[in-house]
């Protein structure tokens, strides 16, 4: 795997034996059509596309079906989350960081240096390190990384047959109604909504569970832990808001607020903390258990 100076891996691209192009700059111009061909351009001059053996290539270069190339991404303006993350523990399997609120995990969007994975590669010289798991940009806590790609399945088979124990906390409304009910194991069947950044609650069989505990009130506002059995996208935060009781900063549930991307309100992280997180390692068979340094105050 190619890797840049700023801890970015290299993307390949196919070059297809039923097209022909003059150049390489035709080809990539024809295949992304999104990206402006002055954009590609730099690129070249740059030495940001490469051969399968790592030799920058120009423009002009000949386009030769049935061969892969290396590109790399590049993004004119990027937002700077200034908060750093924590490595808590690195074997020779696994790495497991401590996230902060806003920095994505992997690169989309808008987001390519400022996330969790390149600033790792950069930080440890790890080319392949590769996240086994998700937790969103708004949330902060546990991430673990495999390092190495021929035991990432077994890492991620952990995940899929709910061998981890994953606890998370969170800040939201107090409700003594609710309160009384508690513990409980909360169950919805959820679903993508029209709008593709929320989940809903539909009718139908249970898809989802959590497990939510009372830690501490303050008559306003509650910490909560919560023990997810199920691992649907944003499953806390839509289970909460569906209980009355929506994290506290939350932009997506229940109105969703569009995202200020280049001014992001640091004084408001979402209150939603991936704190502890448990599991037998497949290769080792030591039971490991970590958790977050970080904390939510009421």
């Amino acid at each position: 795997m190619k890797i840049n100076s700023e801890g970015v891996s290299a993307s390949r691209v196919f070059l297809p034996a039923d097209q022909t192009h003059p150049n390489l700059l035709t080809f990539f111009t024809t295949q992304f059509p999104h990206i402006a061909k002055t954009e590609w351009v730099d690129r070249f001059e740059a030495g940001l596309i490469l051969d399968q053996e790592g030799e920058a290539l120009s423009a002009n270069a000949p386009y030769l079906p049935n061969t892969h190339l290396l590109y790399f991404r590049r993004l004119a303006r990027e937002p700077e989350i200034p908060f750093e993350e924590r490595i808590l523990y690195q074997d020779e399997h696994i790495l497991v960081a401590d996230k902060p609120h806003f920095l994505p995990v992997t690169p989309s969007g808008l987001y390519l240096h400022q996330t969790l994975l390149n600033r790792l590669k950069k930080k440890t010289g790890i080319q392949t390190l590769s996240p086994i798991h998700r937790i969103d940009r708004d949330t902060a806590g546990l991430v673990i990384f495999s390092e190495n790609p021929n035991e990432r399945a077994q890492y991620q088979n952990l995940f899929r047959d709910r061998a981890v124990k994953k606890v998370y906390e969170a800040i939201a409304p107090y409700s003594e109604e609710l309160a009384k009910q508690l513990p409980m194991t909360y169950q919805s069947r959820i679903e993508e909504s029209e709008h593709f950044l929320q989940m809903e609650e539909v009718e139908g069989e249970s898809n989802t569970d959590t497990l939510i505990e009372l830690i501490a009130e303050n008559n306003l506002w509650a910490k909560y832990r919560l023990i997810p059995g199920s691992g649907k996208k944003h499953q806390l935060r839509c289970h909460l808001n569906a209980l009355g009781i929506p994290i506290k900063n939350d932009q997506i549930y229940p109105i969703l607020t569009p995202y200020q991307e280049y001014d992001l309100d640091f004084s408001k992280p979402l209150q939603l903390l991936a704190k502890e997180i448990a599991f037998q390692d497949p290769f080792t068979n030591s039971v490991m258990s970590f958790s977050s340094t970080q904390m939510l105050d009421l």
